[in-house]
């Protein structure tokens, strides 16, 4: 399931909203608004890291003027959780050494949580 893209700064829980790039042989460092896909080389950032970024001495920084805005939910993004959720929802098959015998018929049992299913008896 894709989340939604966090800010890049360690212990930062936000939102990105913006995409930092260097541009070493200009030593230029870009702040613009939040690129379409994460790219390596490239770092995500919430609204108030992209604000306050700073450069190395020697250094410019180009940023955006206008609003950081976070994305718009994309379909792929309403799919993936609908599939995160049924993936959630589906119960694990249990393993052979997890079902224990119904001593009274030889049949196994199957547990889950607090509940036992018992075969139907014919």
């Amino acid at each position: 399931m894709r989340s939604p893209r966090r800010c890049s700064r360690n212990g930062c829980p936000r939102q990105a909203v913006a995409t930092l790039t260097y541009v070493y042989n200009e030593s230029t460092a870009v702040v613009g608004p939040l690129a379409a896909f994460a790219e390596p080389h490239t770092y995500d950032l919430c609204e108030p890291h992209a604000r306050n970024l700073t450069a190395p001495r020697g250094w410019e920084v180009v940023r955006h003027e206008g609003e950081f805005e976070p994305p718009p939910p994309t379909t792929d993004d309403l799919v993936a959780l609908a599939e995160a959720v049924r993936e959630a929802a589906r119960p694990a098959p249990p393993r052979a050494d997890e079902l224990p015998e119904d001593p009274q018929s030889g049949q196994q049992t199957g547990r889950r949580g607090h509940l036992r299913v018992i075969p139907p008896t014919h």
